[in-house]
């Protein structure tokens, strides 16, 4: 297979970007550089894509190399010929390759093996042969009578060659293959209830069926879910007689023969005994995969847009992890994280307890200047919710609060790394300083939660590790060098999320860090142990060093084209001190003027590297977050008994998923979108119009207090629809 032909063909690109990006990956380039300083070398394609073509190439790698393991296996059997060659070089997908192996395959004891020990292959082959004077099979088996091999009649004989042959017709390649698509094409998945009394969350799923060619991705993963809890038994079917015609046609070559009959008999038992369960397993693994990697693309899409949620910056934060019995943990951290402040409040417990909450929280806003609070959304949330909205009541000091998730923050809080980041605290106030951290700079706190921890997914304890772990950790790694990270001020987690570190880099810069004062340029990061040369090429450009003299040290710009940035500098009649003090207003229109390929080719770059450039030194230290609409900050609180049908609320969006979204309205339990009341256009999926973080308008459609349901909307209301207060 020409690999680089089939990527060129699949991603719809140039020979040159597909030879290229190969290359740079074989080189072992991480995808953050690749994506943003290797533009001119694979055409500016985008990170995603870039991961989609290694991800691939993988695939196609491995495939290539299964086919030369089976390729080695059948030579050595001395059973290869020119066809099977060729359906192996023709095969393009590990199924397909495993289906050409089969019969090769060194078997475990069946009964068709032990047919063969007995010596019935030759009555076997004879009756496939389908000769139109051939006696009838059962004369032909009496040839085969054998005391010693224990064919003691007839009958045993016949039934052995049946064996045999049911087992050929499983193993060949292209009933399969047909049956497969059989399956694929007119196949029905069906649910029942283990037992129809039980009450569980699957009672959709008790008398359920849906065509294999149409079954949505999340039906797939709940069906499997509710089989693996007991509650579902799950098949999927075919028409009996769509498959036996498939088997009659690849295998009866003369219906006039005696023994027609009998290879139809052996096809019948081949498909219920063999191919169908084996097939059935196929589909529904088929079926899982798909939906699995459907839902980590959702998973993937969520846990980015929640990793580049705008910053909250140059505040300080109460963070309140809300609790019952043990109450509810504060802490208080300054503008940069640092925590001032913490404490324990009884917000539940006795008129006496709560009114020292009051007292203590109030005392420690009024005395750090607390701007915003951050309550998460786990137990006693809402309590403390309405604690807080009436506390701001009192005060006028313009602070405002917001729920946050605070998925993932109790195994932060438990973990080696937080035991090392805040060795003082007890768990629980870890989780209070995590949960204000996470609405000062979500991105900076949440590298340091294993990513399915955070909750922006659905039935991802169902995925396959692997899979999942990768997609979520490239997410990652996207995020925090699309952003960049300051050098002086990141944590280990995030240092080690950086393109060309790994984690013992990270604590080495840190430890560099602590021992010899703050970073003063990027070039510095060369004397930390372990960080060579490879690494600081890969590393240097997602680095941020505000205390540099040199600006660049601060911007997108890599080192390796510095010199081409000073030369832009002089070429336009400006300096480092005019891009220092963010003087350079007329940088783009001059560039426009002379022309962007002029001076590209003057400079030795090309011209997305060109405008890369422009656009950092217009705006150093730059934070795309910032760009981002702000978090929705609240001053007060609702309760679900305060929602009324045709109500307009703003909302904040929580959580993609394949059937819609839900939305924080500020009334502690969330609201459900429906995928059909999203737009007013036609959307195959939620995410074409929303992503987690935004804010959007809602107009309640059904309120079910007793259940804690919300249902909105976000298509277009009537007039008459109430605005919320």
């Amino acid at each position: 297979m020409d690999i680089i032909k089939k990527l060129t063909d699949e991603f719809h690109l140039k020979q040159w970007q597909i030879e290229n990006t190969v290359a740079l990956i074989d080189d072992g380039n991480t995808i953050p550089f690749i994506a943003r300083y290797r533009k001119e070398a694979h055409g500016t394609l985008d990170d995603q894509t870039l991961r989609e073509i290694s991800e691939r190439l993988e695939y196609l790698r491995n495939l290539e190399k299964r086919k030369e393991e089976v390729y080695s296996s059948i030579e050595a059997q001395e059973k290869m010929t020119e066809e099977i060659a060729q359906s192996l070089e023709n095969a393009q997908t590990l199924a397909e390759i495993e289906d050409i192996y089969r019969p090769f395959k060194p078997k475990r004891r069946t009964r068709a093996s032990v047919a063969r020990e007995r010596g019935l292959e030759p009555l076997a082959a004879a009756i496939m042969l389908q000769l139109d004077d051939s006696p009838e099979p059962i004369e032909m088996a009496k040839d085969y009578i054998n005391e010693e091999n224990e064919v003691p009649t007839a009958e045993d004989a016949l039934q052995g060659a049946m064996d045999i042959i049911a087992e050929d017709i499983s193993d060949d390649a292209n009933i399969r293959r047909r049956l497969r698509n059989l399956f694929t094409v007119s196949g029905e998945v069906i649910s029942k209830a283990s037992d129809p009394e039980a009450e569980s969350v699957y009672e959709g799923y008790y008398d359920f069926s849906q065509p294999v060619s149409k079954i949505a991705g999340h039906r797939v993963l709940a069906i499997d879910r509710g089989e693996k809890e007991g509650f579902l038994k799950v098949s999927v079917t075919l028409d009996n007689v769509k498959a036996s015609n498939v088997i009659i046609s690849e295998t009866i070559t003369n219906n006039n023969s005696p023994c027609a009959e009998t290879v139809r008999l052996a096809g019948e038992d081949a498909y219920s005994r063999l191919i169908y369960p084996s097939v059935e397993r196929e589909i529904r693994s088929m079926l899982t995969e798909k939906a699995a990697a459907d839902a980590i693309k959702v998973f993937s899409q969520n846990l980015k847009e929640l990793l580049l949620q705008p910053p909250v910056k140059g505040k300080v934060a109460l963070g309140l992890d809300p609790g019952y019995r043990t109450g509810c943990k504060v802490a208080v951290v300054d503008a940069t994280g640092r925590v001032l402040d913490t404490g324990v409040a009884y917000i539940t417990h006795s008129q006496a307890k709560q009114k020292e909450a009051h007292d203590l929280i109030k005392s420690l806003i009024l005395k750090y200047g607390v701007e915003i609070i951050a309550i998460g959304n786990g137990t006693a949330s809402k309590e403390t919710e309405i604690f807080t909205a009436d506390l701001l009541k009192e005060l006028d000091t313009g602070t405002k609060y917001m729920v946050v998730s605070e998925a993932g923050a109790s195994v932060y809080s438990a973990s080696k790394l937080a035991a090392e980041e805040f060795p003082q605290f007890d768990v629980s106030l870890r989780s209070a300083v995590s949960i204000a951290r996470r609405l000062q700079d979500p991105l900076a706190e949440l590298v340091k939660i294993d990513p399915k921890a955070i909750g922006v997914g659905q039935y991802q304890h169902d995925m396959p590790k692997k899979e999942l772990e990768n997609a979520l950790d490239g997410v990652v790694e996207d995020a925090v060098n699309s952003v960049g990270v300051d050098v002086n001020t990141a944590s280990p987690s995030l240092l080690s999320r950086v393109s060309g570190i790994n984690s013992s880099v990270a604590k080495n810069i840190v430890i560099y860090r602590e021992e010899n004062g703050e970073f003063t340029s990027r070039s510095q990061l060369k004397k930390v142990p372990k960080l060579g040369a490879k690494a600081f090429e890969q590393c240097a450009g997602f680095m941020r060093v505000p205390e540099s003299k040199n600006t660049l040290d601060n911007t997108g710009v890599h080192p390796e084209s510095y010199e081409a940035a000073k030369a832009l500098l002089k070429l336009c009649g400006y300096d480092a001190d005019d891009a220092a003090k963010g003087q350079l207003d007329g940088l783009k229109e001059k560039v426009s003027l002379a022309g962007e390929e002029s001076v590209a080719q003057k400079l030795g770059i090309g011209v997305p590297t060109l405008n890369d450039i422009i656009k950092e030194l217009m705006q150093p230290g730059r934070d795309p977050r910032d760009e981002l609409p702000p978090p929705l900050l609240r001053a007060d609180v609702m309760d679900i008994n305060d929602l009324k049908a045709g109500m307009e609320l703003q909302g904040t969006v929580r959580n993609v998923i394949d059937f819609g979204a839900f939305v924080d309205i500020g009334v502690h339990q969330d609201g459900l979108v429906h995928i059909s009341q999203i737009s007013d256009r036609f959307i195959k999926h939620p995410s074409e119009v929303l992503k987690v973080g935004q804010v959007v308008t809602v107009t309640v459609l059904s309120v079910d207090t007793k259940k804690g349901k919300i249902s909105l909307t976000m298509k277009k209301q009537k007039p008459t629809a109430q605005k919320a207060e």
